[in-house]
């Protein structure tokens, strides 16, 4: 049995509708899918307003390429790498990409356990948040989305070697926070 996603709709109907152009459709699943779609897009953003244009790329992406969709895996899993490269298409127009530090033997400690524990979901989601667009897009993409460094180096035309760093200098600084968070 298909599964009813809402006002009636099947997935595959969703589908469909969206390919015809239906406006009902369109809205139905902008409706459903958006609140998921941009928490992805707050994560990687500078600010809400970046996320709003981030989710917006994201849904035209959909709309325009949904009769693109072959069934293979699942519709949501389709549609959230689309907001997760238009969130790093987004990421690579706005940056300049000649800061990225060489740092091949970066050290870090982990974050405590108890620490991030004692961190509310939302909590940690404002800390990435601060990072800064470099560290936080790395951190994402690796800790986040499951990326590889060489996926990431790729992605975002940079080194291996630079990823590494960057995800390191992330996770020491967002250490400090978690602790001052703590204390």
């Amino acid at each position: 049995m298909a599964e009813v996603l809402t006002l009636g709709f099947t997935q595959e109907e969703l589908i469909k509708g969206c390919i015809a152009g239906r406006r009902d459709a369109q809205e139905v699943l902008y409706r459903y899918y958006s609140p998921k779609m941009f928490g992805i897009c707050l994560r990687y953003a500078n600010n809400y307003h970046s996320g709003e244009d981030i989710l917006q790329e994201g849904f035209i992406k959909v709309f325009n390429n949904i009769d693109k969709f072959r069934g293979e895996g699942s519709f949501e899993g389709w549609i959230k790498r689309i907001f997760i490269n238009t969130a790093i298409e987004h990421y690579r127009k706005s940056t300049n990409h000649t800061g990225h530090a060489e740092l091949e033997k970066a050290s870090f400690k982990q974050v405590s356990e108890v620490a991030v524990e004692n961190l509310a979901t939302q909590d940690l989601l404002k800390l990435i948040q601060k990072l800064s667009p470099g560290y936080r897009t790395i951190f994402n993409m690796y800790v986040i989305e499951g990326y590889t460094h060489k996926e990431i180096a790729g992605k975002l035309d940079i080194s291996e070697g630079t990823s590494k760093s960057q995800l390191a200098r992330a996770r020491n600084i967002l250490q400090k926070m978690v602790k001052s968070n703590n204390e």
